[in-house]
């Protein structure tokens, strides 16, 4: 059985960093995409990101490119989130899925999700 367990949230302020994390056991990510959603209050979750892991192809949300960026480290079996420039409209529950593919994950067609990891930015 697959888990995905993200870390890294928190409550920070405008214009700061944060890293997330997304670590999996029970099954490699081998053959998969990797990806992150988000979910603010009140409104539908939406997609951030994806990185293939195989060949390490990062995608992005047209609004989430230049601040944001997804990374993998195969050893540890782990995905990356880093946040840069963080700003108010970004506080969301953040969620780490697979797919198979990365455009299964735009589409929405997640294998397994994370429980979610929460961010709050205070302006």
């Amino acid at each position: 059985q697959v888990q995905l367990v993200e870390s890294g949230g928190g409550l920070v302020q405008a214009g700061d960093s944060l890293r997330l994390s997304c670590a999996h056991s029970g099954r490699t990510f081998s053959g998969y995409a990797v990806g992150w959603f988000r979910q603010a209050p009140g409104k539908e979750r939406e997609f951030v990101a994806a990185i293939t892991w195989s060949r390490g192809t990062s995608y992005y949300a047209d609004s989430m490119e230049g601040r944001f960026a997804i990374s993998r480290d195969n050893a540890r079996n782990t995905v990356y989130l880093q946040m840069n420039s963080l700003k108010p409209e970004d506080t969301a529950v953040y969620y780490c899925a697979t797919g198979s593919s990365r455009s299964d994950l735009q589409a929405g067609r997640v294998l397994y999700w994370g429980k979610g990891t929460s961010v709050t930015v205070s302006s």
